[in-house]
């Protein structure tokens, strides 16, 4: 006659810790990984002066949302991790390239597209999403960014910020 084992309950606590270490784990793994390669790509964008490259052909689209062109680079940085966007961003600010309402709008891209490229691959690609809708996945953030930071432009404009 076979004995029911029972499982024994975590507590709280060991509940808690082990969320902590998997999400100390996926910090070390996965996101630091990204801010530091997002990092990078800034460094050696501006240590080459392809920021100011960058800025003079962006120029045009990025002032749309009331943006310097050499804020085009929190877009490639936020790519690979929001946090490296964020921090892109408050660089430009501290740098006095945006003033704290373009670091506001400029929000937007780290928040609705951040890390595109890791979740599009970690979730699109290993979940094998029907290759028909691949390209509008990755549209998708793109435009919903777009329109965010008109909207966020809208909004400082509306009051007096802007």
């Amino acid at each position: 006659m076979s004995q029911l084992v029972k499982e024994k309950k975590k507590s709280t606590i060991e509940t808690f810790m082990g969320g902590a270490k998997k999400g100390f784990y996926i910090g070390i793994e996965q996101i630091l990984p990204a801010m530091v390669l997002g990092y990078v790509i800034v460094q050696f964008l501006q240590l080459t002066g392809l920021v100011d490259i960058l800025g003079n052909v962006f120029g045009p689209i990025m002032g749309i949302f009331g943006l310097p062109g050499e804020s085009v680079v929190v877009f490639i940085s936020a790519f690979f991790a929001k946090a490296a966007g964020a921090a892109t961003a408050a660089n430009l600010y501290t740098q006095g390239l945006i003033n704290a309402a373009q670091a506001t709008i400029l929000i937007m891209p780290s928040m609705l597209m951040g890390t595109l490229v890791g979740h599009y691959a970690r979730i699109v690609l290993v979940a094998d999403t029907n290759p028909k809708y691949r390209k509008l996945m990755l549209f998708i953030p793109i435009f919903d960014t777009i329109v965010g930071m008109l909207l966020m432009r809208l909004i400082l404009t509306i009051m007096g910020l802007q």
